[in-house]
């Protein structure tokens, strides 16, 4: 072979080497980059999840205080318990953790055995016990000399210390701690805080390594969160919800609402018919949870199961519409007077009924024989729909639907609670036809919700201007820093200054007069109205139902607060809401105006039936106790022969009527004589009265007005229930209503 063909294939050899030496480094260099540039944020990631696992620590929720400070959510520390099975090294020990392990968290013992055996140092074996769980389980360690092999871990739960208390407006959180409904929801960001980490250590078989390798990354706590509602005033309101659900057998749930109307605070939210925070998922209606209980069928019940839970956590104030009815007429009066279309002096003949157009039905007012001439003032109190009918016509629909729009049914109020729907109008573009303009005028036919009525209502009486409503005051850090806060906004205002003092008129002359007088307060200017409507389209088979409400300031020459009283069907005697809603509306003010600190300022009239507090007389001499009660009208009832005043009944301070009863004991082996309770219900005064005085029981009279014939009205409830003993000489308080054939329908 020639020297030149050597060389070539030298030359050629090498070439190929040095090709296949290029195009494997390129490769390597390829892959390498690829890996480390391109891949190798992935790859990092990947390899820290194979060495790393995280444990989330929850952080612990911020508390929930009423404007008192009054803690209505809060979070307490529970613990996790884990297991460390790679130090449970013999069967027996492992016996051992699982017999002790099972009797104290109520864990069956072969679920622990099993996960004794695992290749880790952290296991999970039950999450949130309480402290007197954790203190077995630090005793059994303790008594068996067990160093590792159980950890207990912080954590975080959730409590809400008054069970169903203001359900709705709080909300409650699930199982991972995240706010479901309410507040709870709305402030999740600021009341949640930031989870923490546990970061363990994986060896090379992925086995946990011992925590020697673990590193712990502190939870931050959530902030806090000051409501503007009292926890006394939603007390109030709950407790006559509730009364009031009872004794006019309501079946579709009720709801309440109080506003401070200067400044758009809401000072007490109620619905009532909830559910227990601290067990959310229960359904809390007894009739409810026995249907689902005869469901077959397991997709069904779920379907049913899902349906009563939302119906139960549906923020009723805030969610449902419902036709205003005559507490509507506030509005249209509102209209006519801002526009001069009416006066004090504007006449209105109301015949019984009225055709409102040509080819129109008639419509019929709720006195059949009609209120006959009438000027406007009256015709507000009469609740008369015909006037009404004509008061709209005056107004117009371009008018009547811009009203509409300012006082905020068109929008939602943007309260600061999750859920809020808006009012639903005849047309989308406010157009409305002759009829819909008629039945608009007394508040018929279109939707409203709740918190829009209270919030339009609180702006016709503090001088026109429409606020925006809010439940919470301020957030705060744990170093008591406001980290956020709400106030006083102005939407818009939408009426004069004296337009709303001619309403406040109205609504006071109505409660002392007119439809709304089962909301009267003894001492105190309280104005409101009534609205009763019928639930087209949504009533129970063969039976009409209704919406009964009623709407109260207070005090009407400076007014301070407004309610909302709202009952879904009422299946009892009453209906109307002069009958059912008016007296809870009575009741809520004469528990909230005194403890607003609000003066109580007595007519003549009122002061001839006025009320007075019973003495101090134990220890009194049995001549000084007599003058003292005869002074103040009381009259004494004595057991037993000592010369000095030992007990009394009622105590001190107790509020009776003039002309009540106290007995008096000078014997200390006097026992107290008990009488049963009568069934008050369904009596006219006179005959309370005489029953009341036979037993020597105090009386408490709600719901009519001083001045009012007293035998046009009939009891509707009592605070004590019938059958109850009770100690002689105990306050009963028992509340008229209108008797049916003679009540204002509103």
């Amino acid at each position: 072979m020639s020297r030149g063909t050597n060389v070539r294939i030298w030359r050629r050899s090498l070439f190929v080497l040095a090709s296949l030496i290029f195009l494997g480094f390129g490769i390597c260099f390829f892959r390498l980059f690829y890996l480390q540039i391109i891949k190798g944020k992935f790859l990092q990631e990947m390899a820290l999840s194979q060495q790393l696992k995280d444990t989330v620590i929850s952080a612990q929720r911020g508390t929930i205080y009423d404007c008192n400070m009054k803690p209505l959510a809060k979070s307490a520390t529970v613990w996790t318990v884990v297991l460390e099975p790679l130090y449970l090294k013999k069967d027996a020990q492992r016996e051992l953790v699982a017999d002790g392990l099972c009797t104290i968290l109520g864990v069956p013992k072969e679920e622990i055995l099993k996960k004794s055996k695992q290749k880790s140092y952290y296991v999970i074996v039950k999450r949130k016990i309480e402290a007197d769980v954790k203190d077995k389980i630090l005793e059994f360690k303790g008594k068996n000399k067990i160093k590792s092999g159980i950890r207990l871990i912080e954590d975080s739960k959730r409590y809400y210390p008054y069970g169903d208390f203001a359900s709705s407006l709080l909300g409650f959180v699930g199982m991972d701690g995240q706010g479901l409904y309410g507040i709870e929801n709305y402030y999740n960001k600021y009341l949640s805080g930031e989870s923490g980490k546990i970061k363990t250590a994986k060896n090379a078989v992925g086995t946990d390594m011992p925590f020697d390798f673990e590193k712990m990354i502190e939870a931050k706590n959530g902030n806090s969160v000051v409501l503007t509602i009292d926890e006394t005033i939603q007390h109030f309101l709950e407790k006559h919800l509730n009364e009031g659900i009872k004794d006019n057998k309501v079946i579709n749930r009720a709801a309440a609402i109080m506003m401070d109307v200067n400044d758009g605070k809401i000072l007490g939210l109620a619905v009532k018919g909830g559910f227990d925070l601290n067990d959310p998922f229960k359904i809390a209606n007894e009739l409810e949870r026995k249907q689902v209980e005869n469901i077959q069928d397991n997709e069904e019940r779920k379907k049913i199961i899902a349906q009563f839970r939302e119906k139960q956590w549906r923020n009723k104030a805030i969610s449902d519409t419902y036709y205003p009815g005559s507490v509507w007429k506030i509005f249209t009066s509102s209209m006519a007077l801002e526009e001069n279309l009416i006066s004090d002096s504007t006449r209105f003949n109301c015949t019984g009924s009225i055709v409102p157009f040509k080819g129109a039905k008639s419509i019929r007012c709720h006195k059949h024989g009609g209120h006959g001439l009438q000027v406007f003032d009256r015709a507000f109190c009469n609740s008369c729909n015909p006037a009404f009918i004509q008061i709209g016509q005056l107004v117009g629909a371009k008018k009547f639907y811009q009203y509409y729009q300012n006082f905020g049914f068109a929008e939602k109020t943007g309260i600061d609670l999750p859920g809020e729907t808006s009012g639903i109008f005849f047309s989308e573009d406010g157009s409305m036809a002759p009829m819909d303009l008629t039945v608009a005028s007394f508040g018929q036919n279109f939707g409203v919700t709740p918190i829009q009525m209270i919030t339009a209502v609180a702006a016709s009486v503090n001088g026109g201007y429409l606020l925006k409503p809010y439940v919470v005051q301020k957030v705060v850090n744990g170093d008591g820093n406001i980290v956020k806060s709400n106030e006083r906004f102005v939407r818009r205002r939408v009426i004069s200054d004296k337009t709303s003092q001619k309403i406040r008129n109205l609504l006071e002359l109505t409660v002392k007069e007119g439809g709304a007088k089962n909301a009267y307060v003894s001492g105190y200017k309280v104005g409101g109205k009534t609205g009763t409507t019928e639930k087209i389209g949504q009533s129970r088979s063969g039976h009409m139902d209704y919406i009964s409400s009623c709407c109260a300031v207070a005090p009407c020459d400076n007014p301070k607060v407004a309610l909302l009283v709202y009952y879904d069907t009422p299946t009892g005697q009453y209906h109307f809401g002069s009958q059912v809603a008016a007296p809870t509306a009575g009741k809520v003010m004469a528990d909230v105006l005194p403890y607003l600190r609000i003066e109580q300022k007595f007519t003549d009239d009122e002061k001839v039936n006025l009320h007075v507090t019973t003495p101090f007389l134990v220890g009194s001499s049995l001549t000084e106790a007599v003058n003292k009660l005869k002074k103040l009208n009381l009259v004494p009832v004595i057991y037993g022969g000592g010369e000095y005043i030992v007990s009394q009944n009622p105590a001190m301070g107790t509020v009776v009527m003039k002309g009540g009863t106290v007995v008096v004991y000078t014997d200390k082996d006097q026992k107290e004589k008990a009488v049963k309770v009568p069934n008050f219900t369904g009596k006219s005064p006179s005959v309370v009265n005489k029953e009341a005085a036979n037993l020597k029981l105090n009386l408490i009279i709600k719901g009519i007005n001083s001045g009012q014939a007293s035998s046009s009205f009939i009891s509707i409830s009592q605070n004590i229930p019938p059958g109850t003993l009770v100690s002689q000489c105990s306050v009963v308080e028992v509340t008229f209503t209108k008797n049916k054939d003679s009540a204002e329908p509103n």
